[in-house]
């Protein structure tokens, strides 16, 4: 498969049409990357991301976004902040700068305000009332991603430059102040347009453990196919964490080299990811494992209605 861009989970179909539609009227990839990603965080039917995301323990929606330029390795983060409208925005705006490109809660918060970009109360009366419906004695070392959706990752590649952005609201019932892989360098995404880019969603505190992201942009480096590096690195990681005597949560990954090869791999039984081909369209995928051994397909109309999640 060939593609411009590249995105996790099923919610990102609409976000990687409208980037790919600004492709063709001569958009870069980051207004693309962005367009894609801010589409995601608009969207209140999904709760792991931006506007409609599910709360803390203590009932506030705390976000975290990343943005990277492989050109020039830029990168741009911001994590625990509160009802910024478009956390994307910020970090993308932080990757220019050479000092001071990743801010957390207040401080990140200011920046924003100072820079003019929109806030707006992020806890939608869906989440609110999950929330309530939560036990609160929950026991935070057992949290577990989302189902069906978690992170928007978006990889986008368009004549010699590679980026990635990504956003969420974390785990359901995390810690106040709590901070997964997103935000972090190598780990919840990483470009370089010498090679690629690659980007994960699940638990962050298990994907931060092998520098995921990272991992794979390397082994493409090293000359290995872009799925073969998706699969081997996350296998890899999976049998490092057991060999520890810990039991991993769920991952999933997606990668494009510089030649537009998209590849991923998971975990989990199955994760959706989406591909804006070369061609212009935008085509729903499946990475599938089975006891192991990964498969990519397109899902038919009942593989899609019968999958439980975003």
């Amino acid at each position: 498969m060939e593609g411009y861009l590249i995105a996790t989970w099923k919610m990102a179909f609409e976000g990687v049409k409208k980037g790919q539609d600004l492709i063709r009227q001569g958009g870069t990839i980051h207004k693309a990357i962005m367009e894609a990603v801010k589409t995601v965080e608009d969207d209140p039917s999904y709760h792991s991301v931006g506007y409609g995301g599910l709360p803390n323990l203590e009932g506030e929606v705390e976000l975290d976004a990343a943005y990277m330029d492989g050109d020039t390795l830029g990168f741009g983060a911001i994590m625990g902040v509160k009802n910024l409208k478009n956390p994307i925005e910020v970090a993308y705006d932080l990757c220019h700068y050479k000092r001071n490109c990743v801010l957390a809660a207040a401080g990140a918060e200011a920046y924003a305000r100072k820079g003019g970009y929109p806030f707006s109360p992020m806890l939608t009366e869906e989440a609110e009332e999950r929330y309530k419906a939560q036990e609160k004695n929950v026991d935070t070392e057992k949290l577990e991603a989302y189902g069906g959706h978690d992170t928007v990752c978006i990889i986008g590649r368009l004549g010699d430059t590679s980026a990635c952005g990504v956003s969420t609201s974390g785990l359901f019932m995390k810690l106040p102040g709590r901070v997964g892989d997103s935000p972090i360098i190598g780990s919840g995404c990483y470009a370089d347009s010498e090679v690629g880019a690659a980007a994960a969603t699940g638990v962050g505190e298990d994907i931060m453990k092998g520098c995921l992201s990272f991992a794979i942009v390397e082994k493409i480096r090293a000359g290995i196919p872009v799925q073969q590096a998706c699969e081997q690195a996350l296998g890899e990681h999976i049998a490092r964490l057991e060999r520890s005597g810990h039991k991993p949560g769920s991952m999933s990954v997606i990668a494009m080299d510089r030649d537009h090869h998209v590849g991923a791999a998971t975990n989990k039984k199955a994760f959706p990811f989406v591909v804006g081909t070369m061609d212009g369209e935008t085509v729903l995928f499946a990475a599938v494992n089975e006891g192991g051994n990964m498969s990519v397909i397109c899902p038919d109309e009942a593989w899609i209605q019968a999958y439980q999640g975003d």
